[in-house]
């Protein structure tokens, strides 16, 4: 029996024990990406889950099988926000000790949700400053007899995720043409995939990666896990240097299709689903909607004209205080937000004068920061605009030419634009 195989027929019985444990969340049309497609679009909404996420089917799985034994040793575990979360649910509902390794950048919000829902069955371990590094080290503490629960790297966890698609098949009440999951280490794709390709080999797989973490597209193109040296932590629920070796193979073996998209179309596909439709999703839930053929920049998916899919909104995890960041990406990745570097003349009306003269009627100043030079005729200025509309840049730059004053733009990938975002 292949790999595959063998997962798939773990799915059943992680149907079972879930049973009364995991909220049978919601499957829901959506009439905006729907219209913007030509497509059907239809959300399975596990950002409704108890802890706010998927994670929880994976975490409960693996230890509702652990002996006796096993979970007097208590059980530890990496995560990046939304596994540990997952890992307390599991630990409160079992009465299983549990420790949690996260990295430092996992946002607040999601370190005190542990706690939380822990009720008092879980530790919390800060360490690292990437998943990666958080795995190693609670790798080395279940080498000296701690139970680890892996992220994604396990079947049991992996058998686990794959219940939501099972699911959401059955709500559906049809067999759509394709279905579009967020990828971090592989765990809920290798998953998914197994049961889809037993009972559903038709259907199109489409795991979606943020550009800035493409663990899974790197293997496929090396042919085996590697581990990328630089990721983006941004959208912290996938971000991960390297794919799980067992999901890995499950992964090819199915063989899945992949997508990469930008970390600001993400932000901007966060703020359609808060603005429109009021869903609070996290970057790792809006990860898979954001490769929708919807009209906006970056990488996207092809689908036919009226294909029935079905999009993971996979977490809802979001502390409020990244939103900021959050609309700040979105601008940039749209070409609506520009730094500048303006060397303004130490006179009464200098910045007046910039505003009639390079400003458009709906442009907008949104940061400035001014040094005065005593000893100079000119003081620099950081200035950051927000154009009414992206086809005006070109417009901002001839006005820019022509208003005689020293001016220099901040380039994207320059190591000072990425010190303001």
């Amino acid at each position: 029996m292949s790999n595959l195989a063998d997962l798939a027929a773990q799915i059943p019985d992680a149907l079972a024990r879930l049973d009364g444990v995991a909220r049978r969340t919601p499957v829901h049309y959506n009439e905006r990406m729907s219209s913007l497609t030509g497509s059907q679009i239809w959300l399975k909404r596990e950002d409704l889950q108890p802890v706010r996420s998927y994670k929880l089917r994976g975490a409960y799985n693996l230890m509702s099988q652990l002996s006796a034994e096993e979970k007097a040793a208590g059980v530890v575990c990496p995560s990046a926000g939304n596994h540990g979360q997952g890992v307390a649910f599991a630990a409160a509902a079992l009465e299983v000790h549990a420790t949690v390794v996260v990295p430092h950048t996992t946002p607040r919000q999601k370190r005190q949700r542990i706690m939380e829902i822990g009720r008092g069955w879980v530790d919390l371990v800060m360490h690292g400053a990437t998943y990666d590094e958080a795995s190693e080290e609670a790798a080395r503490m279940a080498s000296e007899g701690m139970p680890l629960v892996p992220a994604f790297n396990d079947p049991r966890t992996a058998a686990g995720q794959a219940t939501l698609m099972a699911e959401a098949f059955e709500q559906l009440g049809f067999v759509p043409d394709a279905v579009l999951l967020p990828v971090g280490g592989g765990g809920l794709l290798a998953g998914s995939a197994a049961w889809l390709r037993t009972n559903h080999p038709e259907v199109r797989i489409i795991g979606v990666e943020p550009e800035g973490a493409p663990c899974v597209a790197a293997a496929i193109s090396a042919g085996r896990p590697i581990t990328l040296t630089d990721i983006d932590t941004f959208v912290d629920g996938a971000a991960v240097k390297r794919v799980g070796d067992f999901t890995f193979e499950i992964i090819r073996e199915a063989k899945v299709e992949l997508v990469r998209v930008p970390e600001g179309q993400i932000c901007t596909e966060m703020l359609e689903m808060y603005q429109t439709e009021g869903i609070i999703a996290e970057p790792a839930g809006a990860l898979a909607a954001a490769a929708l053929p919807t009209g906006g920049l970056g990488q996207r998916v092809q689908l036919p004209t009226g294909s029935r899919v079905l999009v993971l909104v996979s977490g809802g995890n979001n502390d409020v205080s990244r939103y900021a960041e959050v609309v700040e990406r979105s601008l940039i990745h749209e070409g609506r937000k520009r730094y500048f570097l303006v060397d303004f003349p130490q006179q009464p009306g200098a910045l007046r004068t910039f505003l009639d003269s390079v400003l458009g009627p709906d442009d907008d100043i949104t940061y400035f920061e001014y040094v005065k030079r005593s000893s100079r005729d000119t003081g620099p200025a950081l200035v950051g605009v927000e154009l009414g509309n992206p086809n005006d840049y070109r417009f901002l730059l001839n006005r820019i030419a022509e208003s005689g004053m020293k001016v220099d733009e901040v380039a994207y990938d320059s190591p000072f634009f990425r010190f303001l975002i």
